[in-house]
Formats: structure tokens, C-alpha cells, sequence
């Protein structure tokens, strides 16, 4: 009996963390990059002239939001953090994450 309640609380549990998880990326705007999990999500985002795009850093750890040509660069987002830019000019604006360069992300602008 203690072992079938202990398993159904670490399902219970699992399941609360899942779903919370889950709500906080549902709960993004359209224009809003989520940095969670050494990634920015979307990693592509596609936006109309004129569009203010913001990241938010969920991550335990501090990231930035770079552009690869230096058109702009965040301050260290630690966890809560937000950066937003606006993006008027068409085109392809690649950045990535000055502290960990393996992240990339990318918004265009059409």
C-alpha cells in the first residue's frame, strides 16, 4: 500500500510540473521568445515591420539575446528578465546567446 501511494504521488507530482511547464510556454505572447532549457523558443520568428519582439529569460542560468552583426545586444537577462526590440527594416536578423553561442535563434522580418 505505501508503495502504490508513494507512486501515485510521484505521478501526481510529475504531472503538476509538467502542466506548469507547459502553461508557461502557452501563456507566451506572439511576439515573445522564450529562453528556457539553453534554447530560445521559437527559434525562428517571423514578424511584420514595425513588430516589438521581447525575450524572456525562464532559465535558471543568465543568457543574452545578441545580434550576430551587433544591431543589438541584451544586457545579461538573469531569470525573469526581459529584452525587447523593435524591428522595422525587412530582413533576416540572426543572433544567438552571448554567454552559451551554441544558442542561436533568428527573426525575420517581411
Amino acid at each position: 500500500m505505501k508503495f502504490n501511494f508513494a507512486l501515485l504521488l510521484t505521478l501526481a507530482i510529475c504531472l503538476v510540473s509538467f502542466t506548469s511547464r507547459t502553461t508557461n510556454l502557452a501563456s507566451t505572447s506572439p511576439n515573445e521568445i522564450v529562453i528556457q532549457n539553453f534554447s530560445f523558443e521559437p527559434a525562428t520568428l517571423t514578424v511584420k515591420p514595425g513588430t516589438t519582439v521581447t525575450w524572456v529569460n525562464r532559465d535558471d542560468e543568465p543568457h543574452t539575446a545578441t545580434a550576430t552583426d551587433k544591431r543589438f545586444n541584451s544586457k545579461t537577462l538573469d531569470t525573469g528578465d526581459r529584452f525587447s526590440q523593435e524591428f522595422n527594416a525587412p530582413g533576416v536578423y540572426n543572433y544567438y546567446c552571448a554567454l552559451h553561442p551554441k544558442m542561436t535563434g533568428k527573426i525575420i522580418v517581411k
